[in-house]
């Protein structure tokens, strides 16, 4: 099967599960939401995954910017961008917050009401290729002929890992195994009993699969790759309209939250998002945020350039996921960002 055929497949299978899920979301419904405290908007925001890497949201929460706007925010962990689009598009969710290559896909299929992005969270990567032990000496040659735990076909974090293989010179078809059998989140659990060389990882999994022993962090896919927009907030092009206050109120709060971390330590930070991770302890918190404030993975504004928008439309076409090249114009809003960022 050639590569224009298998885009196509792609495409169509994520259509089709789209279709599904949203007929899913729909019969069963949200029940997550909570009612709203006083005269607060009640939004509900589905994110893609439930991660230290978004340290900026969480501090809005945790610091009250969100009630400060006026804002009731349930928050719900979507668990991939298909599914966090199926529960936007289906009217389940009124902000998503995932890859912004689900808004591409969902415009290409022809969707009336399709979702526009109108605030960027991070600019690079954040996750982390994991290997059974250290190795000081690390290259991205190392990894021929090895077996990987890979991201689902499509998704940023694949997308972005063969992006980082082909720079390298290593075809992701035919120089490694990938694996992508596992489901998102699953993977570091995966790894420990798999007979896989390395997997790429999240934080805390990646800090995790360290302090347990079960693996050692080699490589960067946030500094390796470069600048990327990798995850943006979006809602559909109705609510917006309808909504127009809200969303500015939104990203009024997401600003401040970067304003937040990119002005204080690690260890603030850590202390600020804490509640949002009662699982992992103050020191292994501190510690990845530290990583990834080194990496310079969080925005400065919330602003959706054009040519970041470019730039993963060619990562899109690298991977063989784009039929054809979609308008910057219809998919990305930046009127909110910049009144936020006083711009």
């Amino acid at each position: 099967m050639n590569e224009p055929q298998e885009a196509t497949m792609k495409r169509t299978k994520f259509a089709a599960a789209l279709a599904v899920l949203t007929l899913l979301t729909t019969l069963t419904g949200c029940g997550q939401a909570k009612e709203a405290d006083g005269a607060l908007e009640p939004v509900t925001l589905n994110e893609v995954a439930h991660s230290i890497f978004y340290a900026p949201q969480y501090a809005a929460i945790e610091l009250g910017y969100f009630k400060d706007e006026g804002i009731a925010l349930t928050l719900v962990n979507g668990a991939g961008a298909d599914k966090v689009m199926t529960s936007l598009i289906s009217g389940d969710a009124d902000i998503g917050f995932m890859g912004s290559e689900a808004s591409i896909y969902v415009y290409q299929e022809g969707s009336a009401d399709y979702a526009v992005n109108f605030a960027q969270l991070t600019q690079r990567a954040g996750n982390f290729l994991v290997g059974r032990s250290a190795e000081p000496d690390f290259s991205w040659q190392d990894l021929k002929g090895k077996k990987v735990l890979g991201g689902r076909a499509g998704g940023m974090p694949e997308m972005v890992f063969e992006y980082i293989l082909k720079k390298n010179g290593i075809d992701p078809k035919n120089d490694l195994t990938i694996d992508q059998s596992i489901n998102f989140g699953l993977t570091a659990a995966a790894f420990t009993s798999n007979d896989a060389d390395y997997t790429v990882e999240f934080e805390p999994f990646a800090t995790t699969l360290e302090t347990e022993g079960n693996g050692t962090v080699v490589a960067s896919l946030g500094v390796d790759s470069g600048y990327v927009p990798y995850t943006a907030y979006c809602a559909k092009q109705s609510y917006i309209e309808k909504n127009p206050q809200i969303i500015q109120k939104f990203t009024n709060a997401i600003q401040e939250g970067l304003d937040y971390v990119n002005s204080h330590t690690a260890e603030e930070i850590a202390r600020t998002i804490k509640p949002q991770f009662p699982e992992t302890d103050l020191d292994k918190l501190t510690m990845i945020v530290e990583r990834y404030q080194k990496q310079d993975t969080w925005k400065k504004d919330t602003i959706f350039q054009k040519d970041s928008f470019d730039l993963l439309q060619n990562i899109l076409e690298e991977a063989g996921e784009l039929e054809e090249r979609v308008p910057y114009e219809d998919l990305v809003t930046t009127e909110y960002a910049r009144k936020a960022a006083g711009k």
